[in-house]
């Protein structure tokens, strides 16, 4: 888990993990949680002396919910509203083109593959030539297709699992020091 240096306006400094952030407005001084919610931790001081105590409830309450709650899966379920077929999301075509020196089209499928905390990976599912073009053929592809994007989807939330727990770790390591 990623933390920062937050320094706040009495001059004390704390170091801060992703997901809470210092709120001092007027009469409103503490840290909020914003994770699976929001929740304000008050230091109950003016002068910013109950921040410490605020910041470790917060740190707590944060650890407890990152134990407690699967992480939200940055994977599109839907659709876009503008595809204009009825394909599958992260499956896209037929795309018909013509091959270097080639005389006949071939037909394909395109499979755009998630890959936790690197760039997408787009492959690309051979379907026909336009003279073997088939339902079946489309159908076989479609399938393959399909199992593609489902594979890369189940690895993608393993490893986004893997990297909460982690940053749960990493976050009790820091509370304890």
């Amino acid at each position: 888990m990623r933390f920062r240096e937050v320094v706040i306006f009495s001059g004390q400094r704390f170091q801060v993990p992703q997901g809470i952030q210092r709120i001092d407005h007027r009469s409103t001084h503490g840290w909020q949680l914003r994770y699976a919610g929001t929740k304000l931790f008050s230091d109950h001081t003016t002068d910013g002396s109950g921040a410490e105590k605020a910041l470790n409830l917060a740190m707590d309450e944060l650890q407890k919910r990152i134990r407690n709650t699967p992480p939200a899966s940055r994977l599109q379920r839907a659709p876009s509203k503008h595809k204009r077929n009825d394909l599958p999301v992260g499956i896209s075509g037929p795309v018909v083109r013509l091959r270097k020196g080639g005389t006949v089209r071939d037909c394909s499928l395109s499979v755009l593959l998630p890959r936790f905390g690197q760039a997408s990976q787009r492959k690309s599912v051979y379907i026909a030539t336009e003279n073997t073009y088939t339902v079946e053929k489309f159908q076989q592809a479609l399938d393959k297709a399909v199992a593609l994007r489902e594979k890369a989807e189940r690895v993608y939330q393993k490893a986004e699992l893997a990297a909460a727990k982690a940053g749960a770790l990493d976050l009790k390591r820091q509370l304890k020091r």
